[in-house]
């Protein structure tokens, strides 16, 4: 394990032309949806994993500091929801999604880094297609499956986003998916997140808090990883504090744990200059 990295924020102009100079996009089709998929670079390949409510956007400042391999982040089923047979049931769904994403792609192996509810998909790689990883990076998450308050909650955020739509969920998730000095010094990654969760449907919504909400226990699982792992936590985490992420890291042969000093649950967005600087020395030693 290593210590805490502090590295000073990048001027928002900087973080607004990297965005500007992002990926191309294409469209896939996989097992009957249509899904939107980041593509850039070359080299030996990074799956990135979104979290919930967000997209595959959230990626895009850190991975533009990822120089010297292929980039890959694709919006899950839950985002680009479309009809009735697109609904995500479980986490499995998606994780299947996920590999069929490499095979049209023709990418036998990648890393995999998953962020928050991306962490859950990524436990299910692990089960269903281990062969697939040749690397796991677990950005805010954890192991454990949803305590009865916590499936109550995801319940009660159902029901709201049926009776007043995305907004109520920008309005009940955006002060804690921040650190407090994101929101008040980073006015343009909170439009960044606003817009990304706008972007979801309320159906997909209410589907991935069905799937985050019947998820598998993954504590078990942590002791069986056998690839490189890296686990990184936001120092002011409030959906995962820092030490659920910590005992995820403990539980697993030879992880490497760093905590992002100044980020809240959206490190690679809120720190992307630190989580990057991380990442890139991860993927060093793996090559």
């Amino acid at each position: 394990m290593r210590a805490a990295i502090s590295t000073p924020r990048e001027p928002q102009s900087r973080l607004s032309q990297r965005l500007s100079q992002s990926a191309g996009t294409r469209a896939l089709s996989v097992r009957g949806v249509r899904l939107t998929v980041d593509l850039q670079g070359e080299g030996s390949t990074v799956l990135f994993v979104h979290g919930f409510p967000l997209d595959r956007t959230m990626w895009r400042p850190l991975a533009s500091m990822l120089t010297g391999r292929l980039r890959l982040a694709p919006d899950l089923r839950v985002v680009e929801h479309q009809t009735v047979d697109s609904r995500a049931s479980s986490m499995s769904e998606l994780a299947d999604d996920l590999a069929v994403v490499l095979d049209t792609l023709e990418i036998e192996k990648a890393v995999l880094c998953g962020h928050s509810m991306g962490g859950y998909v990524a436990f299910e790689m692990l089960r269903r297609h281990p062969q697939r990883l040749n690397g796991l990076i677990l950005c805010n998450t954890r192991a454990e499956a949803d305590s009865a308050d916590e499936r109550e909650a995801r319940d009660e955020m159902a029901a709201l986003v049926r009776h007043f739509g995305t907004s109520s969920v920008v309005e009940r998730m955006l002060p804690k998916l921040l650190a407090p000095s994101s929101i008040e010094a980073l006015p343009q990654v909170v439009e960044h997140v606003e817009a990304m969760i706008s972007r979801n449907h309320a159906e997909g919504i209410i589907d991935a808090l069905g799937a985050m909400k019947h998820r598998a226990d993954s504590k078990d699982l942590l002791s069986t990883i056998r690839v490189r792992t890296l686990v990184l936590a936001g120092a002011h985490d409030q959906v995962i504090p820092v030490e659920r992420s910590r005992a995820v890291a403990a539980a697993i042969p030879g992880a490497q744990f760093t905590v992002i000093p100044e980020a809240g649950h959206l490190a690679p967005l809120e720190e992307p200059v630190a989580t990057s600087r991380v990442l890139g020395e991860f993927l060093a030693a793996l090559d």
